[in-house]
């Protein structure tokens, strides 16, 4: 009998309460309070769904900078003394900390294809490899932990397809072009990439037009928040450095092909294409670089740039080489 009454009451109660809120919205008052209540949740509902939308707007708008490490040799990632350790380690930790790349692509001067064709790495899983000589046993057993991504080769050789540009995927490992400089850049440890890398090889011409239009084509990528990087050194001339025993002191040509590189990088948009297209025409470029497959890669990064513009952000003349540091675009503040 309890129950019967607990549940009768109930029901009157809510009865009560459902008659108390009709009356009110039909009644004059509801004039009243209905916008206001209207009001104040519609604004939030609104104020929200803006903010997400611009959140959105931004993030849509904000394209991935691109970067062109020199990369050095692979006693770069022993050498901490060397003054461009650190300076690579703050690249490393800008793009992680501050990009927060979806992924990378890389292009390094160590990897050239066919003077028509690009190839692409399709792989997930690949070793290392050791494109080098003459170096300690223990630069042979240097690691570096990372993934592929099949789904962006793909993406890749696409956009490559669509620029006119014949592409196909391969398996092939990474070459310390890559490996080294990013076992300062992104330590396994310290400073992790995480997130897939997928390296695009050159042309395996001298046309540094080419390469520049190789850029272009896989621009887009940015707007997805995928880093591209160009790996190479703004000057390399290894039949120097044997000459010369390592001598650090500059060689003129260090200097003025490197200074070269700068104007003609950092140069307005507009111009940058037909003034980096020049310089590889000057009577020191070939001194610099007797091949041009460790300056190709800046080519790429500076066509991938599109109207961003370029800054060296450092540089270091040494010997036989010069290790200007490129970055193409803004990072995002935040």
């Amino acid at each position: 009998m309890d129950r019967i009454r607990l549940a009768t009451r109930s029901i009157l109660i809510i009865s009560l309460i459902v008659a108390a809120v009709a009356f009110l919205f039909s009644s004059p008052a509801s004039r009243v309070l209905l916008p206001l209540f209207s009001q104040k949740h519609i604004s939030f509902l609104t104020k929200n769904r803006f903010s997400s939308n611009l959140s959105s707007a931004q993030m849509a708008t904000q394209k991935a900078p691109v970067y062109f490490f020199s990369h050095g040799g692979p006693n770069v990632q022993y050498d901490t003394d060397h003054p461009v350790y650190p300076i690579l380690q703050n690249i490393g930790r800008e793009i992680t900390d501050k990009v927060k790349p979806k992924a990378v692509v890389v292009f390094s001067g160590h990897w050239e294809a066919k003077p028509d064709v690009i190839e692409v790495n399709s792989a997930e899983h690949t070793d290392l490899i050791y494109d080098f000589y003459g170096f300690p046993p223990e630069y042979y057993k240097a690691t570096y932990p990372n993934r592929g991504s099949p789904e962006l080769a793909s993406k890749i050789i696409g956009l490559l397809t669509d620029a006119g540009i014949k592409a196909k995927g391969v398996t092939r490992g990474l070459d310390h072009g890559v490996w080294s400089g990013f076992n300062v850049a992104f330590h396994p440890k310290n400073n992790p990439l995480n997130v897939p890398l997928v390296q695009v090889s050159l042309f395996a011409n001298q046309n540094v037009d080419m390469h520049y239009r190789l850029g272009q084509a896989v621009a887009s990528l940015r707007d997805e928040n995928i880093v591209i990087i160009g790996a190479g050194m703004s000057v390399h001339n290894l039949r120097d450095l044997f000459a010369t025993q390592g001598d650090p002191r500059p060689l003129p040509y260090s200097v003025s092909f490197d200074e070269a590189l700068k104007d003609a990088v950092e140069s307005p948009p507009s111009e940058r294409r037909a003034r980096m297209k020049d310089i590889a025409k000057r009577p020191d470029a070939r001194q610099a670089h007797p091949r041009f497959d460790h300056l190709m890669p800046v080519y790429v990064a500076a066509g991938a740039s599109g109207d961003d513009a370029g800054k060296r952000t450092w540089t270091l003349h040494e010997g036989s080489m010069a290790w200007a540091q490129y970055r193409f675009g803004d990072v995002p503040s935040s």
